[in-house]
């Protein structure tokens, strides 16, 4: 066995209660369950998301073991989280993932930091001091000011990890009537909008099957665009799989003159609808057929969806998407960073290789962006990675 596995505890900082490894929160259990069964169980969740599904996960993320957990309080359901087991290499160790979780089962519970501070304090106990793991927790980008999540984080004696270059989602508010929302709309957007409801568009939901035409499109956008692809595309097919219809996608496409000139497929479970993927033709920028189709998902989610959020993701450092994004977002909107990983060890040599795993895997990905960069055939990201925009109120 090695020295290192039988030294003292690294610290874990002072705590929210301002005690050194003290338990934070409500005392909740913690129940393994079968990854097979794990979807059903977290359908209704206010906090679902797609990297949360091991749907998602499995088709992603295939060389990882899955481990969900289910949370609860007096007997009942009050939170889960996908924990996602990274063997290392050469097997010198592992490290447990958990990424935009935990989650909670219900919105607006008054008691919902206290829950989640439960929910750390599990996953702290079971991997990082019974398996002696480093635990890596990825927060989602919060709809607030702040992000209350991270802060417990940091509070708990977590470390910050890796962060994103651009970090910043664009968060547009959903339960909005068709004129509060285009009040909210910034005044190109808007009359970007104007121009496309003139042009004869139309706009349709679409089932499964035509999954082929979005392929087609997304294909030949990608080639047009010269963007490099680093999405979980390939994923698509397992997510319109799901047996549960509340967290298949929806699929959704922009006609003009009987053609289909755009489409988007959208998470809409939860209480943050999530835009996954989208493509246009060629033609679509003239008609503007981007902003009559946003305009029609944001319409139909509020119509038939319990979301709160549309979730329009960020920009891989193109500034049009910005511009176009920022439009949506609006003054009744937000724009928000996802806060660095946040990465918890309780002994020294977990720590040690944890940390030396996500400095190789980003020096790996630093490397990739820069081959990007330096190939013709790549669009080049034009907006500056330190770049800071007035967040909505």
């Amino acid at each position: 066995m090695s020295l290192f596995a039988e030294t003292l505890p690294v610290e874990t900082g002072t705590g929210l209660q301002g005690q050194p490894n003290a338990r934070i929160g409500i005392e909740v259990e913690m129940e393994h369950v079968a990854d097979s069964v794990w979807d059903q169980r977290i359908g209704g969740f206010a906090d679902v998301c797609p990297e949360q599904l091991a749907t998602f996960a499995r088709a992603r993320w295939p060389a990882v073991v899955l481990e969900p957990v289910i949370f609860s309080l007096d007997g009942k359901v009050v939170g889960g989280c996908l924990v996602m087991v990274q063997r290392l290499p050469l097997g010198v160790g592992t490290i447990a993932v958990a990424k935009w979780g935990p989650m909670l089962a219900e919105a607006g519970r008054p008691d919902a930091m206290a829950l989640y501070a439960g929910m750390i304090e599990c996953l702290i106990d079971h991997f990082a001091v019974e398996r002696r793991m480093m635990l890596s927790v990825m927060p989602h980008a919060a709809p607030t000011l702040g992000n209350p999540q991270f802060d417990h984080l940091m509070a708990r004696g977590f470390h910050t990890g890796a962060g994103f270059a651009f970090p910043d989602r664009y968060i547009v508010k959903v339960r909005l009537s068709d004129e509060e929302q285009r009040k909210s709309l910034e005044q190109k957007w808007r009359y970007n909008l104007n121009k496309a409801e003139k042009a004869g568009l139309s706009f349709e939901r679409a089932e499964a099957d035509r999954l082929g035409e979005f392929d087609a499109l997304y294909e030949a956008m990608t080639d047009r665009k010269k963007f490099p692809d680093y999405s979980a595309y390939d994923t698509v097919p397992a997510l319109f799989a799901i047996e549960n219809p509340v967290l298949r996608p929806e699929l959704f496409f922009v006609r003009a003159a009987g053609e289909v000139v755009g489409g988007a497929i959208v998470f809409k479970a939860g209480q943050r609808a999530v835009y996954l993927y989208g493509a246009t033709v060629a033609k679509a920028l003239d008609l503007r057929a981007g902003y009559f189709l946003q305009w029609h998902i944001l319409r139909w989610l509020r119509d038939n969806t319990a979301a709160e959020w549309y979730d329009l993701g960020g920009t891989d450092g193109f500034h049009g998407l910005h511009q176009f994004k920022k439009g949506m977002v609006g003054s009744a909107g937000l724009i928000r960073p996802i806060p660095p990983t946040a990465n918890y060890a309780a002994y020294r040599l977990p720590f040690m290789l944890g940390e030396a795993a996500f400095a190789a895997r980003e020096l790996v990905h630093v490397a990739k962006h820069m081959v990007d960069r330096l190939r013709a055939d790549r669009a080049k990201p034009d907006q500056k990675a330190d770049h800071k925009q007035d967040s909505a109120q």
